[in-house]
């Protein structure tokens, strides 16, 4: 569950990046900081949850596991090659195609971001941070709490791509529909398919093994 968890997570941020409707959240916040910082975006993407890293470890370390390493070493360089791999197989993809791409996105991602997160082998830093506030600090339900942070991430995504670019029309290649969606409604998502999908997924697998 965990690491097909972070491999979906990485192939559904591909598809958001195709789609050119907006990305999720935390990488519209990567897409800005790629445009400023000239380096490349999977190294970009080790770097950003890095940081994000140091404030699960300081905070509640229950969060970091095997997952955590996987989505901070791979899941930029898995969204990176399957945008490639998307350009290459369907080089002119209309609007439709794209809107397809999105609706993907959006599924997939929530799916995979409730099977790593309920597999108890870590999340990623950037969920590890809600996580930490509303189960940890008691600071308020999960879903609410992911929905703030989406929001801090989208406005700091285009504060950063202004900056890069001077361009506020180019800010909407990365903050769209695709990103309002997500903003504030992956928490909730992502809570609904924990409790229908990942859960008794987890549950009937400790039936099936005696565990």
């Amino acid at each position: 569950m965990s690491v097909i968890g972070v491999v979906m997570c990485g192939i559904a941020v591909g598809f958001f990046k195709h789609a050119a409707f907006g990305v999720d959240p935390y990488q519209s916040l990567m897409a800005g900081l790629d445009e400023l910082i000239p380096i490349g975006f999977g190294t970009l993407y080790v770097i950003m949850t890095a940081l994000c890293l140091i404030f699960a470890l300081i905070f509640d370390r229950h969060y970091i596991g095997l997952a955590t390493f996987i989505n901070m070493f791979f899941l930029g360089y898995i969204a990176q090659y399957t945008q490639l791999a998307i350009v290459t197989v369907f080089p002119n993809m209309g609007i439709l195609g794209r809107i397809i791409c999105l609706i993907f996105g959006i599924l997939v991602l929530c799916v995979a971001s409730a099977f790593y997160i309920t597999s108890d082998l870590g999340v990623s830093s950037y969920d590890a941070i809600s996580l930490i506030i509303s189960k940890t600090w008691h600071k308020g339900q999960f879903k609410y709490v992911r929905i703030i942070s989406d929001l801090i991430c989208v406005a700091l995504g285009a504060i950063t791509y202004y900056l890069a670019t001077g361009s506020i029309q180019g800010i909407f290649s990365i903050i769209g529909v695709g990103t309002i969606i997500t903003a504030f409604f992956m928490g909730p998502l992502i809570d609904f398919f924990n409790r229908t999908l990942a859960e008794p997924f987890l549950h009937k697998d400790e039936e099936g093994t005696g565990v």
